[in-house]
Parts: C-alpha cells; sequence; structure tokens
C-alpha cells in the first residue's frame, strides 16, 4: 500500500469518528443503599496491630519475616501476605518514623477502600474484580483472573497485590471478610479486624450511617466528653471518654475520587497519614467517558477497517490485471 493510500483511509476514519454522536460524561456511580463498610478513627487507635493479626488469621496468611524472625505484626507495607496494616504517621511531616520520639505521632491503617466507582472494576477485561450491587464490597475472582494486574496499576491507593513468588501467582486484597468460605458479612457477622479493635477506632456498619457518625465526631473538640460504641455502628458495647484531640474537618472517603466505603477521621491532616490527595470525580468516570466517546457505536474503528479493505482490495484488483 502507497502511504498517500493509506492516510487517505485513516483520514476516512479520522472523518467518521469525528461526525460520531456526542457521548455524555459519565457520572461517578452512585452509593449503593445497602453498603456497608468501616469507619477508621485514627485519635482511637493505639497501633496494638490486633486487627492485623485477626486479618491473618482470617485469610490463612503467613507471618511477616524480619531479620530472620517471624513477626505477626511487624508488616511495614500492604503486601500479598498483609492486607491491612497500621502505620505510624508524624503528625505534622507525614511518614518519617524516626521522629516519633517528639510526641506528635499519629496511627493509620490501611486496607481496600472498596471504592464506590472502583477503577480496578473497570479496567479489568474478565471482569475478575466486581463490585457487589447490594453491599457494594468490592471483590476478586481469582478463578476469572488472568493476572493482567491492570487492577493493581489503576488503584489510587496502591492495594491488590500480586504474588510474584508464587508459581501462579494471584491478586490479593481486602474483601472485607465476605470472600468465599469467609462469607462473615453474608452470615450477619462483622469483619474480623472491627471484632477486635478493643478502642472501636476501627467500627462496621452501612456506610450511610457511619458517614453519619464520622460528621458527628467532626464536632467534637478536644476535652469534650463522647460515647463511642465498639466494634459496630449499633453495638451495645460502648464506653465513655474524652475526645483526645480536636478532630479535622475532613471525612475521607465521603468525596475523595468518587467516595470510598472505608471512611477515616482523624485529629491531624489526613494527608498526613499516607492517604492520596483526590479529586471527587472517580478516574473511572473519567476513564469510561474517554473510552465511549472514542469508541462511541464503534463508527471510527468501522470507518477505519472499511477504508482499509477498500484499499486492499483494489490493490488486490490491479494485482490480477497485471498478471
Amino acid at each position: 500500500m502507497k502511504r498517500r493510500d493509506f492516510l487517505k483511509a485513516a483520514g476516512t476514519g479520522a472523518l467518521v469518528a469525528s461526525s460520531a454522536t456526542t457521548v455524555s460524561a459519565r457520572e461517578n456511580l452512585p452509593v449503593p443503599e445497602d453498603a456497608v463498610g468501616m469507619l477508621y478513627d485514627a485519635t482511637l487507635c493505639i497501633g496494638c496491630r490486633a486487627c492485623v493479626v485477626k486479618c491473618k488469621e482470617i485469610n490463612g496468611a503467613p507471618p511477616e519475616t524480619v531479620e530472620g524472625e517471624e513477626h505477626w505484626d511487624m508488616a511495614q507495607e500492604l503486601s500479598a501476605d498483609t492486607l491491612t496494616i497500621i502505620q505510624a504517621f508524624n503528625a505534622d511531616t507525614g511518614p518519617d518514623i524516626p521522629n516519633l520520639a517528639d510526641g506528635t505521632f499519629s496511627f493509620s491503617k490501611r486496607q481496600c477502600m472498596h471504592c464506590v466507582d472502583p477503577g480496578c472494576v473497570t479496567v479489568c477485561p474478565v471482569s475478575a474484580m466486581q463490585k457487589h450491587p447490594t453491599t457494594g464490597i468490592v471483590s476478586h475472582d481469582p478463578d476469572v483472573c488472568i493476572g493482567c494486574r491492570y487492577c493493581v496499576l489503576a488503584c489510587p491507593y496502591n492495594v491488590p497485590k500480586y504474588e510474584y513468588d508464587e508459581t501462579f501467582g494471584q491478586i490479593q486484597k481486602c474483601q472485607l471478610c465476605n470472600q468465599p468460605g469467609v462469607e462473615r458479612i453474608d452470615n450477619g457477622q462483622i469483619t474480623g479486624c472491627t471484632e477486635v479493635c478493643p478502642t472501636g477506632a476501627n467500627i462496621f456498619g452501612p456506610r450511610k450511617e457511619l458517614l453519619a457518625e464520622a460528621k458527628r465526631r467532626a464536632e467534637l473538640k478536644e476535652g469534650d466528653t463522647y460515647t463511642y460504641p465498639l466494634q459496630s455502628i449499633d453495638s451495645t458495647y460502648r464506653y465513655e471518654t474524652q475526645v483526645k484531640a480536636d478532630y479535622q474537618q475532613h471525612i475521607f472517603g465521603e468525596k475523595e475520587g468518587g467516595g470510598t466505603q472505608v471512611l477515616v477521621v482523624a485529629g491531624t491532616p489526613i494527608t498526613n497519614l499516607g492517604l492520596p490527595e483526590l479529586p471527587e470525580r472517580s478516574y473511572a468516570a473519567n476513564s469510561e467517558t474517554v473510552q465511549h466517546t472514542i469508541y462511541g457505536g464503534m463508527l471510527a474503528p468501522a470507518g477505519l477497517l472499511a477504508g482499509l479493505l477498500y484499499l486492499a482490495r483494489r490493490n488486490t484488483k490491479g494485482d490480477d490485471k497485471d498478471e
């Protein structure tokens, strides 16, 4: 094919694309009416890491190895064997553990945030990543996964982890203790990490009730007296204590990236606790809008294909005449 003919064919495709019907921008997905989640309150966390140990127990994950010794609670970062961690942060400057001696620090819990509009679900080419339409839990099906690891790249929280050290590695992430074989939520239980939290720093419940609780706490000032629930938002186990610090007027997960079902409140700027600054519009909404604009009605690819087929047929006829 001559270069001029190719450009003509490409131009035809571009012309069809430019005449395609305009596609409306995709909005963020709404929060499922019965979405469940967790509320992590950094002002209550004492760094005991009981949640880390319980998570490993439920998921059958091995302990981390530090200098040749096994430690159940010493994980420094999320991995395929550690699906939730407690990290310590300097309250003023962010992660800087050696400076924690000045006393200005806060703990932070990390795990899958269970995004309302998850990018990992959008990019998965085989629907191995799915968001439950009722609970909103983002789950992973290893029997469907092809190991492309697009979900790893698409997650703004760097959560899905691949088992690179396994011959047939899989993606691992928190599934709110509702994965096949565990199914704590389906059976009316709560997540393991909230069940064992001794201070109520991490509680389970419907997202809308957790968000209301987070907003109540955001109004509290240091020294106020408040009654905190243990384990879940509707728990009968509660205790009264004084608020340890003024809460930030920022509920992480209410709006970030289209919202998450794991919410975070703290007495220090939350962006100092290892959580990213994200726009309110989800990355999934942006990417799907671009894709639907380019491929809307498949007119552009179809136009380009038709042009190339026409040129190929014309060249074939020319060859027949020469013979």
